[in-house]
């Protein structure tokens, strides 16, 4: 596909091997690293297949990039349909981009992907982006020493360069917060809470069991990820397929105790928060690999957490006006508290989203990472 003087080939993804290769790369590449956490192999062989709910809805093409016969990068490019339709663009996203420092490698990775898109009519190519905002995003730029959680990706900081280099330009950022029990609690905010939960008959509840939450509340609470966070950067619509792959992939994972919902009278969810023991440590000492040590080092990481990752969090419109956020934000600190945690921690806040940022002020909290969303017109002279 591509040949570099220094000979860089560029190669789409299509046998075994090269499907071997692609998802093996990024564990080689930061083999030692205390910080970076894999994706899961399993869940990552999946991506290649034609059913795999959100392939039904995308676009996709996967490269790898050789130096000298060794693999030395490698990106998969996404044409999200159902978002460019809601936003009315005609972009290509980039992710799973993972490269040594060699500028030349980036340069025929991102070739590869503007050649792909423009040749479908693309004139954007924006990430890191996943197929939706419920998947990994965004490049790290702040905050290298820091472990990653599970649910959000690590990067080298040369990444930036590379990006940078090609032309690529700021689009969004976000950020990330540690959340500690606050030091001073404001014996008002509980007072609140209870007024409120009071004044519009509302009740918070949790699941009894797994099988409860996903018969009873699973749905309506991904119907409320739907509502709340449609608004916000890069969404796109889910379907009935891809939500209940998103269920059976949630519920491997979280607890039913950290799973909130806010109840109105008639039993409709009007706010939830979605919380999960970091596992972190599992996936990275496993290599992303479901091994008997990894099972063990998982259930330990669920039964006795220190930290957990404040995975989800929305009030519905029309009760974020009535402060409802506020009787859920008191229930987060209670939460700390009764499990002695060291800390929360979120995953990515738009940094222009004030909203989440001002609840989030209820908290002692340190800032620990932003990430940015980089894009490039990929139609103009310097692309032809």
């Amino acid at each position: 596909l591509y040949k570099g003087q220094d000979m860089v080939t560029v190669e789409e993804v299509l046998t075994a091997r090269q499907r071997k290769e692609f998802i093996d790369f990024p564990i080689k590449l930061y083999k030692g690293n205390e910080y970076y956490v894999p994706m899961l192999r399993s869940g990552e062989k999946l991506i290649f297949k034609a059913d795999y709910p959100y392939n039904k809805v995308c676009d996709v093409v996967f490269y790898n990039a050789y130096k000298d016969g060794k693999i030395v990068g490698r990106i998969q490019g996404i044409i999200q349909r159902m978002a460019n339709e809601k936003w009315g663009q005609k972009r290509v996203r980039f992710t799973r981009f993972d490269a040594i420092n060699d500028v030349e490698v980036s340069d025929a990775l991102f070739d590869a992907v503007v050649n792909w898109g423009k040749a479908k009519g693309m004139d954007e190519l924006v990430g890191p982006l996943g197929y939706s905002d419920l998947e990994r995003e965004g490049l790290l730029i702040e905050g290298f020493d820091q472990p990653q959680t599970f649910e959000e990706q690590y990067n080298y900081d040369y990444y930036a360069t590379l990006i940078e280099n090609r032309g690529f330009v700021k689009d969004v950022d976000w950020i990330e917060y540690k959340l500690y029990y606050p030091k001073v609690y404001n014996e008002k905010l509980k007072t609140v809470s209870n007024q409120l939960m009071e004044k519009f008959n509302l009740k918070m509840v949790r699941a009894k069991s797994v099988k409860e939450f996903i018969e009873v509340y699973a749905k309506p609470v991904f119907e409320m990820i739907e509502i709340t966070y449609s608004k916000l950067y890069g969404t796109m619509p889910l379907t009935d397929e891809i939500t209940d792959m998103l269920i059976n992939d949630f519920k491997k994972i979280v607890r039913i105790q950290d799973i909130v919902q806010v109840l109105d009278k008639d039993g409709n969810v009007v706010a939830f928060a979605l919380m999960f023991p970091s596992v972190s440590d599992a996936v990275r000492k496993s290599k992303g690999r479901i091994t008997i040590p990894f099972f063990f080092r998982f259930i330990k990481a669920k039964k006795h957490p220190k930290v957990m990752d404040l995975g989800l969090i929305g009030v519905r419109p029309d009760y974020e006006a009535k402060g409802v956020a506020i009787a859920m934000i008191s229930e987060l600190i209670d939460y700390m508290k009764e499990l002695k945690l060291d800390y929360l921690e979120t995953n990515l806040m738009l940094e222009d989203n004030a909203h989440i940022h001002n609840i989030l002020k209820h908290f002692d909290r340190e800032q620990l990472k932003r990430r940015r969303c980089y894009k490039l017109e990929i139609n103009g002279k310097e692309n032809k």
